[in-house]
């Protein structure tokens, strides 16, 4: 079966499951491709239309509609073609425990998982949250930049201490390599730590 190009208003309605009334509001809100004589609706641009004007916080609500309108029309397509005549609900569906799911305690955690989410996002707004990622590769890069900055300058401190007999001398001169290494990689990875964080 080919798909209409044009539908008068009513029949467009139907088709996209919605009021005659949700029409008008489309045309006065420019969001519906009618022929030039103003009587048919051009169906794929206007879908094509609404689509792309809708409102993006709205998708939920418009998903859990479509998906009421399929159960809608799947549980009428499995009545009819099982017996015609009967009204019955459509069966439940059962846990694997064997018991019937519990609506409320899943909408319930629902908007506790809900919340949590909503209280993370507040708190990285705030800057009291930070990713994961980004402190691991930054805790990562500053381990290794200590690493090299104390095995860096081995070679020359071998040198000068071959030449010391003084073990004053000897501590006072490893006391100000190791501060002054320690000193230059907190320096490089607290920069190295703000990138991490800042470029997530």
């Amino acid at each position: 079966m080919t798909e209409p190009n044009y539908l008068s208003k009513s029949a467009f309605a139907a088709r996209i499951g919605r009021a005659p009334s949700y029409i008008t509001w489309l045309k006065n809100n420019n969001r519906l491709v009618l022929t030039p004589d103003g009587k048919l609706v051009d169906v794929q641009a206007s879908e094509a239309l609404i689509r792309d004007t809708a409102d993006p916080s709205k998708t939920a609500v418009a998903d859990r509609h479509q998906q009421d309108r399929i159960q809608r029309d799947v549980y009428s397509q499995l009545s009819t073609s099982i017996e015609p005549t009967s009204t019955a609900a459509p069966p439940q569906v059962l846990t694997s425990d064997g018991k019937q799911p519990d609506f409320q305690k899943a909408r319930a955690l629902r908007e506790h998982n809900m919340a949590k989410l909503a209280e993370i996002e507040l708190g990285k707004a705030q800057g009291s949250l930070v990713s994961k990622e980004a402190v691991e590769t930054g805790a990562y890069n500053a381990g290794r930049l200590l690493r090299d900055q104390l095995f860096g300058p081995l070679p020359q401190l071998s040198h000068d201490l071959a030449a010391m007999t003084d073990p004053w001398l000897i501590e006072k001169h490893l006391t100000a390599t190791f501060r002054r290494t320690l000193e230059e990689a907190e320096r490089l990875s607290s920069a190295d730590l703000d990138h991490a964080m800042t470029t997530d």
